[in-house]
C-alpha cells in the first residue's frame, strides 16, 4: 500500500527544485515512515540539481538533513515506535561491515547506494513513485518531503525535548564541520586554524576548532555578514580572502603558517586545495570537506612542498563522524551550551520555496536555510 506526500524534486540535472505530489510506500521490515518537522538546505542537494554530483534516476527528491516524528514502523522492526523523535543520518550505518567494525561508520558499505535513489539492498527497489515511475530519494531519505520512508540504518532516535528544527541541523552540516576540525584536522589546544568558507559546514568547523582549544580561528569568506556570523560562532578573526588569512597565520607563527586549514567552500576547485596547502606550516594538515564537480581531476599543488615540508592532505566525509554516537553527543553539547544551533539558521522556508532558498544560498544570503513544515 501507499499514501501520497508532497516533495521537492528535480526532474533533470541541471534542473530546478519544484514541488510535486508522489506516492510513498508504507515501511517494510527495518524501515520507518517519518513526518518531517524541519529539513536543512545543504549545498550537497544543490550539487545534485546543478549536476556536479550525478544521480542514477530522475525525478529525484532532494534533502538529506532533517528531523521529525515516526508515524509508522515496518513489520518485525525493533527499537523504534510510533511517536519517536528522530534525526536522519544522510550516511547509513549498518554496524556490521568492515568499516563500521573499525569505528568508521561514515564509510559504511551502504554508502555505495547514496546516489542511486533506491534501497541499498536492492537497486531496483524504490519507496517513492510518480505515475507508476520510480522517484529517487536523496541518500535514501529525501527530507524535502512532508512524509518519507527510510531504512532504520539512516535514522537516529533522539530525546523528545530537543527542538526538531534545531535537531535537523545535526543530520549533516554540524557533524561534518565539527568533525572536520576535531577529527580530520585533529585541532589541538593552542593551534592556529584557518576555515575557508563560512556556510553550513564551515560555520561548524569554526565551532569545532574553538571547542578543541584553538587559540586562533581565522574564518575566510568574501561575504561580510558571514564574517560577522563566524565571529559570533567562535572565530577570532574573519577575513575576505585566503591570501589575507595565510599572511595573518604566518604573522602569528613566526612565519610558519597555520597548523591546519579546513576547506569548506561552496564549490570546490583544485585552486582551493593549492591555496590551502600553501597556507599551512611544515607537517600541517589541509582538510578537504567541500565538494564541487566530483568528476573533476587535479589540483595545482607544489609536489615538493607536499613531500619536503611533510604536509598532510586529508579528505573528510561527514567529518569522520559516527552518526549513532556523534549525533546524540552533539545534542548534549547543545544542551550544555557548548554548541550553537539556533544561531546557524539565517532564514526559514516552506517546502514550496526550495528553489528560492538555493538562489539565496548562491547569493551569499544564508549561513544555513531551513525548511520548516
Amino acid at each position: 500500500m501507499s499514501i501520497t506526500t508532497r516533495v521537492s524534486l528535480v526532474r533533470s540535472s541541471p534542473g530546478t527544485f519544484e514541488t510535486a505530489t508522489v506516492e510513498l510506500d508504507e515501511p517494510r521490515r527495518d524501515e520507518v515512515t517519518v513526518k518531517l518537522a524541519a529539513a536543512g538546505l545543504c549545498h550537497s542537494d544543490d550539487h545534485v540539481a546543478t549536476g556536479d554530483v550525478p544521480v542514477a534516476v530522475h525525478p529525484y527528491a532532494g534533502g538529506h538533513e532533517g528531523a521529525g516524528v515516526i508515524t509508522a514502523v515496518g513489520p518485525h522492526t525493533g527499537g523504534f515506535e510510533v511517536g519517536d523523535h528522530v534525526v536522519f543520518s544522510f550516511l547509513p550505518a549498518c554496524g556490521r561491515c568492515e568499516f563500521c567494525a573499525r569505528g568508521m561508520s561514515n564509510l559504511c558499505d551502504l554508502g555505495a547506494s547514496l546516489l542511486t535513489g533506491a534501497r541499498a539492498d536492492d537497486p531496483s527497489s524504490f519507496r517513492m513513485s510518480e505515475n507508476g515511475k520510480p522517484v529517487g530519494q536523496q541518500c535514501g531519505v529525501s527530507t524535502f518531503a512532508e512524509l518519507t520512508t527510510a531504512s532504520v540504518d539512516s535514522v537516529v532516535k533522539i530525546d523528545r525535548d530537543i527542538p526538531l528544527k534545531l535537531a535537523a541541523l545535526v543530520s549533516c552540516g554540524v557533524p561534518t564541520g565539527w568533525g572536520s576540525a576535531t577529527r580530520s584536522a585533529n585541532v589541538r589546544t593552542g593551534d592556529v586554524v584557518i576555515v575557508m568558507g563560512v556556510g553550513g559546514i564551515g560555520a561548524n568547523a569554526v565551532q569545532g576548532a574553538r571547542f578543541a582549544g584553538a587559540r586562533t580561528v581565522i574564518a575566510v569568506d568574501p561575504v561580510q555578514f558571514k564574517q560577522e556570523a563566524a565571529r559570533t560562532l567562535g572565530a577570532t578573526h574573519a577575513l575576505g580572502s585566503i591570501e589575507e588569512a595565510a599572511d595573518l597565520a604566518r604573522s602569528l607563527t613566526n612565519g610558519q603558517g597555520a597548523d591546519s586549514t579546513i576547506v569548506t567552500v561552496g564549490l570546490l576547485t583544485g585552486d582551493h586545495v593549492a591555496q590551502a596547502l600553501a597556507s599551512i606550516r611544515k607537517a600541517g594538515t589541509v582538510v578537504v570537506t567541500a565538494l564541487g564537480d566530483i568528476t573533476s581531476v587535479g589540483a595545482p599543488i607544489a609536489l615538493g612542498d607536499l613531500t619536503l615540508m611533510q604536509k598532510r592532505l586529508q579528505g573528510s566525509l561527514f567529518g569522520e563522524s559516527n552518526p549513532r554516537h556523534d549525533i546524540p553527543k552533539l545534542l548534549r553539547l547543545y544542551r550544555s551550551g557548548d554548541l550553537k544551533l539556533a544561531e546557524l539558521i539565517t532564514r526559514e522556508y516552506s517546502l514550496d520555496q526550495v528553489a528560492q532558498a538555493y538562489e539565496d544560498m548562491h547569493a551569499g544570503k544564508n549561513v544555513r536555510g531551513v525548511i520548516v513544515f
